[in-house]
């Protein structure tokens, strides 16, 4: 619980100051144009990102030795690969929206939305580094793995409101209202 003497808690009054949140500053606020460019911005660099894994994969499941394979065989473990992609992608979609709708349900404050993108930047380079030998096992697989990461983030990229500012919006709220 915050004292009146506490930062947290503004003076009777004052205006409250609108949190900056990661990646969309505080532009998430009025949702102008600054806004809508922010989003879209983030939308082609992980695309871009996204393209290139997908053809990196690509290169990396053709590389794969098939060829001792009878031409029946490589056609059916190709279509096998095509038809678990198309159901990783729709995995990866439905995985994400629920994790989404649970995340509105009890929305991320704006202090716990910097401490989590904090946790994730400095957790990325030892996570990098210790998939690369499941990554060269898992060859073979690669493109049903990587499908559900397509899904998954293309679900992220076209939801509506992200939680961390639909919690911003009612930690402003209950700041705006006890003043």
């Amino acid at each position: 619980m915050a004292s009146r003497a506490s930062s947290d808690v503004p003076a009777p009054g004052a205006a409250v100051a609108v949190p900056a949140l990661p990646g969309l500053g505080t532009t998430w606020h009025e949702r102008g144009a600054r806004y809508w460019a922010r989003r879209a911005w983030t939308a082609v660099l992980l695309l871009s990102v996204l393209a290139f894994v997908c053809y990196l994969t690509l290169r990396l499941y053709l590389g794969v030795p098939r060829s001792d394979l009878p031409a029946t065989a490589r056609t059916v473990w190709d279509g096998a690969q095509a038809a678990a992609s198309v159901v990783a992608v729709g995995w990866g979609w439905r995985k994400q929206r629920r994790d989404h709708r649970a995340k509105l349900l009890d929305p991320p404050t704006p202090r716990q939305t910097e401490n989590a993108r904090r946790g994730e930047t400095s957790r990325a380079t030892g996570l990098a580094r210790a998939a690369v030998i499941p990554l060269l096992i898992a060859a073979p697989v690669l493109p049903a793995i990587v499908a559900w990461g397509v899904g998954w983030c293309v679900a992220m990229l076209t939801v509506r409101e992200y939680p961390g500012e639909a919690g911003a919006r009612r930690w402003l709220q209950t700041k705006t209202i006890g003043t």
